[in-house]
């Protein structure tokens, strides 16, 4: 599996560079469409039928770490009769041909517009076309998330916030909108937060000894949040604060950010005597140059919202972070 992993992130790092030195293309048109959204082409009655359904089932699957469920991606369907024009300038386009030639399965960037990911599944019946669609689905989401999460950072960037605590504190730097306002800034913590409809994106940033030991992640992370927390975090009672929800078993990966080994954790946080909860996405990063443990923290506030969009938009501006020497 770790193979597998490694090839495909080769694969999607040689799909995102290979056309950045390539001047000399012909004109393409600037891609359109939200953030996590693609298009599906294929006939209506495949659509409808087991191809459709299995496409649905793997790239509606629920984002992870969200208090319900909310798909990963929004599927919008095309007939390949109306395949044409402006319907072409998707960010994201996933093209289904029955055809006996050619069969496979094919994965082209910025081919009608850029930013662009475009596959393309050949096949003579829809159980090849499946066939092409489940063998290579691993490297098309990881393909599309890349996708989305540079063309979110592209967005961020039109209008930066050019605070400078996280790079005076700690020597970071972040990429993140001005909409974002620094509300806190202790020896150790520091925390920002933007307004949004029905309540607030935030983040934290703190440190940790380089020896800390997080080989019980399952236990030592949950007790690291709430002790930061009681700290840090109150709610909107005196005697609350903000704690790790034990009733929903959070998701823990090993990733990297910025070439730096770290722990992914996505789960839900609430408050402590309050009715109060979120989501959250925590990453504690190994600074091997300043031996010291980097924690970056996005959670977000806001009852009764989708909140894939928001999670989404916090674990972005998060791997974006970069040492500032």
């Amino acid at each position: 599996m770790i193979i597998k992993d490694s090839f495909i992130a080769l694969l999607i790092c040689i799909l995102f560079t290979s056309c950045q030195s390539n001047g000399s293309k012909a004109y393409v048109p600037e891609s359109n469409g939200n953030i996590n959204s693609l298009t599906i082409v294929m006939g209506k009655n495949a659509w409808g039928g087991n191809l459709g359904k299995s496409i649905k089932a793997s790239l509606m699957e629920p984002y992870e770490g969200l208090p319900f469920d909310e798909p990963k991606y929004d599927l919008y369907h095309l007939e390949p009769s109306l395949f044409s024009g402006f319907a072409r300038s998707g960010r994201n386009i996933l093209v289904f041909n029955r055809d006996t030639t050619d069969q496979g399965f094919r994965l082209i960037r910025n081919l009608w517009a850029r930013p662009q990911i475009t596959a393309i599944i050949t096949g003579e019946d829809q159980d090849v076309m499946n066939f092409y669609f489940e063998e290579n689905k691993s490297l098309l989401m990881r393909s599309i998330s890349e996708n989305e999460r540079l063309e979110k950072i592209r967005r961020m960037s039109k209008s930066l916030n050019s605070d400078s605590q996280l790079i005076d504190r700690y020597g970071i730097n972040l990429t993140f909108p001005d909409a974002y306002e620094t509300v806190k800034d202790t020896t150790n913590f520091v925390w920002i937060e933007k307004q949004v409809v029905k309540g607030h994106l935030n983040i934290i940033a703190y440190t940790l000894p380089y020896e800390i030991d997080l080989k019980k992640i399952e236990e030592r992370i949950p007790k690291i949040r709430d002790s930061i927390g009681e700290l840090y975090i109150p709610g909107r009672v005196p005697g609350s604060y903000m704690i790790t929800e034990r009733a929903y078993l959070p998701y823990y990966y090993k990733t990297k950010v910025n070439n730096l080994d770290a722990i992914l954790t996505k789960g839900t946080w609430e408050v402590q005597n309050d009715f109060m909860a979120g989501p959250y996405v925590n990453y504690i990063i190994k600074d091997t140059i300043n031996k010291r443990n980097i924690v970056l923290e996005g959670f977000s506030f806001a009852p009764s919202e989708s909140k894939r969009d928001y999670m989404f938009e916090l674990n972005t501006i998060i791997t974006t972070m970069r040492l500032v020497n």
